[in-house]
């Protein structure tokens, strides 16, 4: 797909568009208004789960390194996606050494079933290109907009992955959790006309505890409602770090945590 705007990464790629709701995150889901927007022959079946085989080669096709993210407009690890068709995905991954794959999911059981199954090998005979060890390019990562879905962290920390990593994203509550294991930690405020409301205290807390469990921190934004609530604030949706207060100015990556 085409350069992205999301802070955090280079490049999106959906091989896969469309979802279904699995939980409170989800209720103004971003994509889901853009396939509804722009619909027609970009997204003849809607927000339905669509397979793309034609953009599964896309990374082969890009020199310049990037990071990628993969699936904007969908979930990789959807029940109803065929597992020889995301195989076919993972393997284009393991093709492109390159870049750099960042997977999120809502659906942490399918993610561990399929990229366990995935990293099995006879070793004589692997594909995976280093042995038996996890790709360092295919970073997993699980979404948490809040403390009723918790246990996606501790399913998170079961996965073969060179890095893990969450999405805080859209934040609708406080979050109390043990970061250990979890190598980056993105925070985001809910975007869009509806957007719910996310409390600068929510954030502080979270970088604090992150800070504790050596996480690295990346706040993205502070979303619509803060925006709105604040004169001083000109992003549409409180992107710009130079209007946030200065001690929730983060924007790190894997391996780069500030020193306490």
């Amino acid at each position: 797909m085409n350069d992205t705007k999301i802070e955090w990464a280079d490049r999106t790629w959906n091989p896969v568009s469309g979802c279904t709701k699995i939980s409170a995150g989800c209720k103004y889901c971003y994509a889901e208004s853009i396939a509804e927007r722009f619909g027609g022959p970009a997204y003849p079946n809607g927000f339905g789960i669509t397979l793309r085989p034609h953009r599964i080669d896309d990374p082969k096709k890009w020199k310049k390194p990037a990071r990628v993210f993969v699936n904007s407009m969908s979930d990789l690890f959807h029940e109803d996606i065929p597992p020889e068709f995301l195989e076919e995905c993972l393997e284009v991954m393991r093709d492109c050494p390159q870049h750099t794959f960042q997977i999120l999911t809502k659906r942490p059981e399918q993610m561990l079933k399929t990229m366990w199954a995935w990293y099995d090998c006879d070793c004589e005979n692997c594909t995976m290109g280093n042995g038996c060890g996890f790709l360092p390019n295919i970073w997993l990562g699980v979404s948490v907009e809040s403390q009723k879905v918790i246990d996606r962290i501790d399913r998170l920390r079961e996965a073969p992955a060179a890095v893990r990593f969450l999405s805080l994203e859209p934040l609708l509550g406080p979050v109390e959790a043990d970061f250990t294991g979890i190598d980056w930690v993105i925070i985001g405020g809910e975007s869009g006309p509806k957007a719910r409301s996310l409390e600068l205290s929510w954030v502080r807390d979270i970088i604090d505890q992150c800070r504790r469990d050596g996480a690295a921190v990346f706040v993205k934004q502070l979303g619509s409602r803060h925006a709105k609530n604040h004169y001083h604030v000109n992003h549409p949706k409180a992107g710009d770090p130079l209007e946030w207060p200065v001690e929730i100015r983060i924007r790190e990556f894997p391996g780069e945590v500030a020193p306490c």
